[in-house]
């Protein structure tokens, strides 16, 4: 069983990394490892880097944020990191690649809308055919507002304090809040309106 490969532990990004790697690896590719890398160290560092970027998109491992909030406090809050531009470039590229992952909710509304929805239909696919436990319509309101509150604002945040996206940040903090605000007021309509696309069967594209 895959989650028994991977001991419970980000099973998705665990066997997403070692399919990836395994393709880079196959012969067919050491013309592109050549171009990539220079030597042996070169090629362990672009591993370690993919495997902190892609383990930083599972944010439901509560012993792997706690790592991760102590590199960023590390890196950006001590004399210490501010010397280490190795440290600063990985927590930088793990914040970019966590906000792609999420990169529907800093913009527009109609675009977080959208996906909110393309996931809440899958996930309640999911649970009517027994493959998850929990209907998501019990929690998908106040649920949001909790990913807004503890994921999604202060990781826009801290795009603006790294200023990695320029203004960009702002604008992804800006959208993040104003989604926040809309899905407070219009959330729980919307998530009556999915509940009847789901139940029908129906969905926008």
């Amino acid at each position: 069983h895959m989650a028994d490969t991977y001991k419970q532990k980000s099973v998705a990004e665990q066997h997403s990394l070692d399919v990836s790697w395994s393709v880079l690896m196959r012969e067919d590719f050491s013309t592109l490892r050549k171009s990539m890398f220079l030597d042996q160290k070169d090629l362990q560092r672009f591993r370690q880097v993919i495997v902190n970027v892609v383990l930083a998109t599972d944010i439901f491992d509560k012993e792997l944020n706690d790592l991760r909030k102590q590199r960023w406090q590390k890196a950006f809050e001590t004399k210490e990191g501010a010397k280490d531009q190795n440290l600063r470039a990985t927590i930088v590229m793990e914040h970019i690649i966590q906000a792609s992952d999420v990169a529907h909710t800093m913009q527009h509304w109609m675009i977080y809308r959208k996906w909110n929805e393309r996931l809440f239909l899958e996930m309640y696919a999911a649970y009517k055919a027994g493959r998850m436990e929990k209907n998501p319509l019990e929690f998908w309101y106040q649920g949001e507002l909790n990913f807004f509150d503890f994921y999604i604002i202060p990781l826009a945040k801290k795009l603006k304090d790294c200023n990695v996206f320029g203004v960009s940040s702002d604008e992804c903090l800006n959208f993040a809040m104003q989604n926040r605000r809309e899905w407070e007021q219009k959330g729980q309509q919307v998530v009556e309106e999915l509940k009847e696309k789901a139940e029908g069967g129906t969905e926008n594209d």
